[in-house]
């Protein structure tokens, strides 16, 4: 198969080079054998704004939770005539309160405010999987394609160029979703 040319791409981009070569895929400096490779396809990689929110709220109110009850113990102290030292406590207590309050904002407005990802995975026969990304999925479906017709016949050689891709994998979903219904004994994960 020819080479297919890059999409134009943002200058803030991470370029990586893809390429296959003598039966074997490089994506960068990561190496896989094409006999290794179970399936190559693409999706779109979505954050996980709802678990996010969930997320928050829960910290939140955990937080005041632990907050209050931290500060009990210098409200009665407060009250028993030693102001000075539980007025220190209690401001130390509120000022751990709203620290930890605004790493949860943050946390909360890094994955809301995230992009939704066309991505490439390759995955082997093992435990890894490789994902780079193309802010044009017919360019992803074209490199599918060139990997997948690499596979099957073993002179292929191709170079293309995509890019990497920097996530958390707790903010984004990943893979399939599937639903199930009936049956017993079904063991799921939930991230």
């Amino acid at each position: 198969m020819p080479d297919v040319p890059a999409p134009p791409r943002q200058p803030t981009a991470v370029s990586v080079e893809l390429r296959v070569s003598k039966r074997i895929l490089w994506i960068g400096a990561a190496v896989y054998p094409l006999h290794n490779i179970a399936r190559v396809y693409t999706f779109v990689m979505r954050p996980k704004r709802k678990e996010a929110v969930l997320r928050f709220l829960r910290n939140t109110g955990v937080m005041l939770i632990v907050g209050f009850l931290a500060m009990l113990p210098g409200l009665f102290a407060g009250a028993g005539g030693d102001s000075s030292g539980a007025n220190g406590y209690v401001a130390f207590i509120w000022v751990a309160t709203v620290a930890a309050e605004i790493y949860f904002i943050i946390e909360l407005l890094s994955v809301l405010l995230a992009a939704d990802h066309h991505v490439l995975a390759v995955e082997t026969s093992g435990a890894s999987t490789a994902l780079v990304t193309s802010r044009t999925p017919q360019y992803l479906d074209q490199v599918v394609g060139q990997i997948s017709y690499a596979i099957d016949h073993p002179d292929t050689e191709f170079k293309v160029t995509v890019e990497s891709l920097h996530f958390s994998p707790k903010n984004y979903y990943f893979g399939d979703n599937v639903n199930m219904y009936g049956g017993s004994g079904n063991v799921g994960i939930s991230g």
